[in-house]
C-alpha cells in the first residue's frame, strides 16, 4: 500500500515506480551497439497489444524509489543512461534527468510522446503510437522518429508521423519482433524506395541479451 505522503513524492518525481535497470547493450534505434544502462520505469496507459513489457504498464506493480538510489546504481555502471518504460514521460522528469546531468552522464528517453515532456535530454528516440499521438512539442525536438512496424498500414502511419517531426530528425522503420519474418520484406522493399528513411533492428534480441 503507498501512502499518501509517497504518492505526493511520486508526483513530483522525486520517486519513481522503478520496474527494472540493467546494463547492457542499445539493440536499437541510432546508438544500437552501444552500452547504455537502462532505467525501466513502471507505468502506461498507451496499450500496445504487440507490447513486449505489458509487465510494466501497472505502476502500482513496482516499487516507488528514490531517485537517489536510481541515479547511484546507475552511474556506477555508465555514463549513458536511457530511461525507458512503460511510458517514462508519464511522470516528471525533472529531478531525475538533472541529477544525472550533474554527474555527467548522456541522458536518453524512449517513448510514444504521447504526455508532457519533462526532462533534459541529450537523445529523444519517438516512437510513435496510434492509440495516443504524441504531442507537437515532442515532435519539435525529437532525434530519432521510430516507427513500429506491424502491418502495412504502419508505413501509412509511418509517413504522417515523419511529416510532423523536425527536419533533422532521423527516420526509422523497426519491425515489431512476432511478425518480422513477414515485415522485414515489406520494409526493406519501402526503405529502397524511399531512402530517406533507415531500418532498424531489435539487435539485443539476435544476441539473445536484454
Amino acid at each position: 500500500m503507498i501512502t499518501e505522503d509517497t504518492k505526493v513524492l511520486v508526483d513530483k518525481g522525486i520517486m519513481l515506480p522503478l520496474m527494472e535497470e540493467f546494463y547492457t547493450i542499445q539493440g536499437e534505434g541510432f546508438y544500437k551497439g552501444t552500452a547504455a544502462y537502462f532505467i525501466r520505469i513502471g507505468g502506461c496507459d498507451v496499450g500496445c497489444h504487440w507490447c513486449d513489457v505489458k509487465e510494466s504498464w501497472d505502476a502500482t506493480m513496482h516499487p516507488p524509489t528514490h531517485i537517489g538510489k536510481i541515479v547511484e546504481n546507475a552511474v556506477s555502471y555508465s555514463d549513458t543512461i536511457v530511461i525507458t518504460g512503460g511510458e517514462p514521460l508519464t511522470w516528471d522528469m525533472t529531478i531525475l534527468t538533472e541529477t544525472l546531468k550533474t554527474q555527467g552522464c548522456k541522458v536518453h528517453i524512449e517513448t510514444s510522446g504521447a504526455y508532457k515532456l519533462t526532462g533534459v535530454w541529450d537523445w529523444i528516440c519517438l516512437s510513435p503510437k496510434k492509440m495516443k499521438l504524441p504531442t507537437e512539442e515532442i515532435c519539435a525536438v525529437a532525434n530519432e522518429l521510430k516507427v513500429i512496424v506491424y502491418n502495412a498500414h504502419d508505413l501509412i502511419f509511418a509517413e504522417e508521423q515523419a511529416a510532423r517531426v523536425n527536419e533533422n530528425c532521423i527516420l526509422y522503420l523497426q519491425p515489431e519482433w512476432s511478425k518480422r519474418d513477414k515485415v522485414v520484406p515489406m520494409i526493406v522493399d519501402y526503405v529502397m524506395k524511399n531512402p530517406k528513411w533507415k531500418v532498424s533492428l531489435q539487435t539485443h534480441k539476435y544476441l539473445n541479451i536484454p
